[in-house]
């Protein structure tokens, strides 16, 4: 069985993952708090979760914080869903849509590929293009230089940042002002980060998208999951997605 479906299966997960929909980033502490149960049974079954992928997790100074992952059921979406129920597309990309304090969503997806192939799809306009809705994003790569972000078809650019950290082919840091519509444009500027680590033949790639501000706009953040399905598509099998929307600047 699939380990999504298999960690699905146990009401209890099924019950941390809403937990942390309702609520993203919490303790382990705080979990327990919520569950009639031993904190070695909450713990026991969020390490099944994490072995999913359905959550991960993240070390703030001396607390360990789980942030509930939707790019799995994003790609189960992709791969059995859509066909069948398109109106769902656009609830599993809201996945994660509202939060009672400043906002970071961490995204996490393996992918057989090499970490040189990885940056390049990630640094690559064209090859980008092929993931991120047809979008473009054209910088040198260099610390502290300006990407831009486009489409021929787009009626205007879509975005632009400040490449932070360049460590290729391992870390990406950039910040994020959002051009694509006045609504994204009034949220200001955020901060996304990719870390990629080689795990035997295949990547680890983690995606934190932070320093969102307290009730962000969705479309800032709901596209990840589309996005990194898009890109472990591309790069295992060369092909694109045609879920609605994945390439709606698509020329």
């Amino acid at each position: 069985m699939d380990p999504v479906f298999r960690a699905l299966a146990d009401p209890t997960r099924r019950s941390l993952l809403d937990e942390l929909f309702r609520e993203d980033g919490q303790t382990l502490s705080a979990l327990e708090e919520r569950f009639s149960m031993t904190r070695f049974g909450v713990m026991k079954h969020l390490k099944r979760l994490e072995e999913a992928s359905l959550v991960v997790t993240r070390r703030r100074g001396r607390e360990k914080l789980h942030f509930l992952n939707p790019v799995p059921i994003r790609l189960v979406h992709d791969r059995w869903v859509s066909k069948y129920a398109e109106p769902w597309a656009a609830a599993l990309s809201g996945l994660k849509s509202r939060l009672e304090r400043p906002m970071e969503k961490v995204f996490e997806i393996y992918i057989r590929t090499t970490p040189e192939r990885l940056w390049e799809a990630i640094t690559d306009p064209e090859i980008r293009s092929k993931y991120n809705f047809g979008a473009r994003q054209t910088s040198d790569w260099t610390p502290g230089s300006r990407y831009e972000m486009g489409a021929p078809n787009a009626p205007g650019p879509l975005g632009e940042g400040v490449n932070l950290e360049v460590d290729p082919p391992r870390r990406l840091v950039q910040s994020m002002v959002a051009l694509w519509g006045d609504d994204v444009k009034a949220e200001g500027t955020s901060r996304v980060t990719w870390e990629i680590e080689q795990i035997a033949d295949s990547c680890r790639l983690t995606v934190t998208h932070d320093q969102l501000r307290e009730g962000a706009n969705e479309q800032l953040y709901g596209g990840w999951p589309m996005i990194l399905s898009g890109l472990k598509t591309w790069l295992e099998t060369g092909t694109l997605l045609t879920t609605p929307g994945s390439l709606m600047y698509g020329g």
